[in-house]
């Protein structure tokens, strides 16, 4: 399970062009009510900065793999997004990740041999181009406030997920994180309903260890990350309750055949 998009591209993105002043001199940025290239996506990255908020709406897993990443995992199937409806407009109270509210921007190098970033976004998006109305992402041939702003978050997010990969890596030296299989017994099936093809943290271990360990991951701030993502674990039934009363729900099978959650690769920021 997990793997990544053949054209290498993070997801939601349909292709990439630098910012110019030049060519997007006359460029607006409009306002879009809704996000459909979010209605079919049930798992998202996730950065540590967001654990704390976003525990509270969905659970937060990691990817399988060795390159695990957190996910908010806003449907239990494959396809299923509870938080949005089908043009892509939130129901009600949700925690939207950073990852979405940057799109369609994101900093990337434009050379391989290159470590500097630069301001892209997806020209495929409703949200930007040569508009009659909406704000100005340069004026006087300079950027605008608002593409100060926007560069700004998308720094801001990539420095966020940094500290994630750094979060991740930690988990790892320690073998705290394990694979992942939640059940859910209903009356709509004499079997229950198992999700695999996570990963989360490993209680047992996460008890076990070592005094000089449990300090560290203290005074680091990883001991409230770690309970944070535990804590949103018993989301997990609510998320497929709601799917069921969205009529998304999963066909009754044999616990056996029933289909893992699927879940996305890339880094955030990738």
């Amino acid at each position: 399970m997990a793997s990544a998009p053949a054209n290498t591209l993070p997801i939601f993105y349909n292709d990439l062009l630098p910012l110019s002043s030049v060519d997007h001199v006359d460029y607006k940025v409009r306002q879009v009510e809704s996000a459909p290239f979010l209605t079919t996506q049930h798992a998202v990255p996730l950065t540590i900065d967001e654990f704390v908020s976003a525990q509270r709406f969905a659970p937060i897993i990691f990817s399988s793999g060795d390159d695990s990443v957190p996910l908010l995992l806003m449907g239990l199937n494959e396809g299923v997004n509870i938080f949005v409806d089908d043009e892509g407009k939130l129901r009600g109270p949700a925690y939207v990740p950073a990852y979405v509210r940057r799109y369609p921007w994101m900093l990337a190098k434009l050379r391989p041999d290159s470590e500097e970033l630069s301001l892209c976004f997806d020209p495929t998006s409703p949200a930007i181009g040569a508009f009659d109305e909406g704000q100005a992402l340069f004026e006087d041939g300079k950027p605008s406030d608002l593409t100060q702003g926007v560069l700004k978050f998308c720094e801001d997010f990539e420095q966020a997920a940094a500290r994630t990969g750094q979060f991740v890596r930690d988990l790892r030296e320690m073998d705290l994180l394990m694979d992942g299989e939640v059940s859910i017994q209903t009356p709509i099936a004499e079997q229950p309903f198992v999700y695999r093809g996570f990963r989360m943290i490993n209680e047992e271990k996460l008890r076990d260890l070592r005094g000089d360990q449990l300090r560290k991951i203290n005074q680091n701030g990883m001991l409230p990350l770690i309970y944070a993502h535990l804590f949103s674990l018993q989301l997990m039934r609510d998320i497929f309750e709601a799917q069921i009363g969205q009529g998304k729900g999963p066909i009754a099978l044999p616990a056996a055949t029933e289909p893992a959650p699927e879940a996305v690769t890339e880094a955030a920021g990738a």
